[in-house]
């Protein structure tokens, strides 16, 4: 649910030292400068701390947390609601972020969604593109709140992403990037060979 405090929620700020995406010459937001001084986004009338970056949504933040090139891996973490019924903003995920990481070998992607308020969704196309695309990867959704991941399922999302269960894992934040991506990867291998 939106609150006033929403400019007090943060991306993820500690592994900044191990990935940086505005030093990453291969980001899409390579060489942005942050003022941390200045609130000029916002959602729903509602201040977003400005270490957040946009996509091309005006009710979806994300932050590129980490992103592991060798591995074909990126940690990205949300912030707003998703919204593909008005605002399409898979659409601008999809085209403005993933296709740019595609491009460059990445084809494993974990999603943090806790600050993730709601889910309202429409056409399935863009996840099911996505889907098709990481061929031998894979896209899983950590700590979305309930009733955004019902919704998902009301949609059919559980066919492209892989969520809820053991993917809950609210600490995530106590581990290292590289930690945190090998757990999060050993739980989808093993869904994935159960199936």
């Amino acid at each position: 649910m939106l609150t006033i405090d929403m400019h007090t929620i943060e991306p993820f700020p500690r592994w900044i030292n191990e990935y940086h995406p505005a030093k990453d010459e291969r980001s899409p937001f390579f060489g942005k400068e942050y003022n941390y001084e200045l609130y000029s986004d916002t959602i729903y009338g509602y201040y977003i701390d400005p270490a957040w970056d946009f996509m091309g949504s005006e009710t979806l933040y994300l932050k590129v947390l980490w992103v592991h090139y060798e591995e074909g891996a990126a940690i990205v973490e949300f912030i707003g609601e998703w919204n593909d019924a008005l605002n399409n903003d898979i659409m601008h995920l999809k085209r403005n972020i993933i296709d740019h990481f595609g491009l460059q070998g990445i084809n494993k992607y974990i999603l943090i969604g806790e600050n993730v308020f709601n889910f309202h969704g429409s056409d399935d196309s863009y996840y099911e593109e996505w889907f098709d695309e990481v061929e031998d990867g894979w896209i899983a959704a950590v700590a979305f709140p309930d009733h955004v991941l019902q919704e998902w399922g009301n949609f059919g999302i559980d066919q492209y992403v892989v969520y809820g269960g053991t993917l809950q894992i609210g600490d995530w934040r106590t581990k290292k990037p590289h930690i945190f991506y090998k757990q999060v990867s050993d739980l989808v291998t093993r869904r994935i060979d159960l199936i």
